[in-house]
């Protein structure tokens, strides 16, 4: 089937709330040289979008200035990171024989060619995303996965969710045998944390609350701390020999209170700001016991190539809480936002 030559997309034109996202019509994006063309099968949700629709991530100069993920947006912009979809047509230099194939795109723009790259940007933000039935991608970005049993829906799960999770994971060095603490256990990321963590073969501690915990358990949590009750306690009580790892998507009055529960030589990993981002502890904490903070932003190519694999063999399975069409973008961002929801939220182009 050929490639029309308009599209729907979403897209946003200004920072604010769920109402400057745009339902539109644009020209479907020509795929450059060492490009492909992807047609959008799912495409899921991230905080990523909310904060870049809102602006909210600030600068290393301005912490409260209105910024995208890595400094000002070049609107119109259209949203979405994580896509999962088939290859309908590829640029000058990409072999033909992808047309057809199943993929799942890595949204990061990375600052090298290696392995070990760092992200420094991101589709949909400093690209245009998958909020479109078309999304255009650097080939060596687009990860067969044809033969995978998991859904679309599934798939489009991984990127930032999951690539986030296992460049926490690697950053902080978990090993078989060791006790993990994941802060917003019920979340995209903090599910795929739990996920990962047990089939690493790690004690998963997780603290959620409510209607949530019975989900996040479920996922392969070994114990659930209860996140309206006093977690230090409920951790000490769980783990008296004190947690080696702390994969944390929250911060916040969590890291000064936690960072006490860490063993010698434990390591607190951050990769979210949900509890917010102005932190206070005590230092001593930190040299006395020779333990680490160390922040995680994403993923590298390396670590994406390990998640592929994953889900090549379903060795992760993505939990999908709800699915809206793309022409319900605002409504879907708005139950996002709620966090009411176990998974991860994903639409249909």
């Amino acid at each position: 089937m050929g490639v029309p030559d308009a599209m729907r997309a979403v897209r946003i034109t200004q920072h604010g709330g769920p109402e400057v996202l745009e339902d539109t019509e644009v020209a479907v994006p020509a795929p450059q040289a060492g490009e492909v063309l992807v047609r959008v099968g799912a495409v899921a949700l991230n905080n990523t979008d909310l904060w870049t629709r809102e602006g909210a991530y600030g600068r290393p100069d301005d912490p409260k200035a209105l910024s995208g993920w890595r400094g000002p947006i070049d609107f119109p912009r259209i949203q979405g990171a994580d896509v999962a979809g088939r290859v309908a047509a590829v640029g000058t230099g990409v072999t033909g024989s992808l047309v057809g194939r199943r993929v799942v795109v890595d949204p990061a723009i990375y600052d090298a060619t290696g392995p070990d790259a760092h992200p420094v940007g991101l589709m949909g933000s400093e690209r245009d995303g998958g909020y479109a039935q078309y999304v255009t991608a650097p080939v060596e970005r687009v990860h067969d996965v044809t033969e995978s049993p998991l859904t679309d829906d599934q798939l489009a799960t991984l990127p930032t969710a999951y690539g986030t999770a296992l460049g926490m994971i690697e950053r902080g060095r978990l090993r078989t045998g060791e006790t993990a603490l994941v802060s917003g256990a019920s979340g995209g990321v903090g599910l795929a944390l739990v996920q990962i963590a047990r089939a690493r073969g790690a004690r998963v501690l997780a603290v959620s609350s409510g209607s949530k915990i019975d989900g996040v358990r479920a996922a392969g949590a070994h114990d659930v701390i209860d996140r309206a009750e006093d977690i230090p306690a409920q951790v000490r009580s769980a783990a008296p020999e004190g947690i080696d790892v702390v994969l944390d998507v929250v911060a916040g009055e969590l890291v000064g209170e936690g960072l006490p529960l860490l063993r010698e030589g434990g390591r607190w990993v951050i990769a979210g700001a949900l509890g917010g981002y102005d932190v206070t502890f005590d230092v001593r904490r930190l040299y006395l016991h020779n333990t680490q903070v160390i922040g995680s932003s994403m993923h590298t190519p390396e670590h994406f190539g390990i998640l592929m694999d994953l889900a090549r063999r379903a060795e992760v399975q993505p939990v999908v809480a709800a699915t809206f069409p793309l022409d319900r973008a605002a409504a879907a961002q708005r139950e996002l936002s709620r966090r009411e929801h176990v998974g991860k939220i994903v639409m249909h182009p």
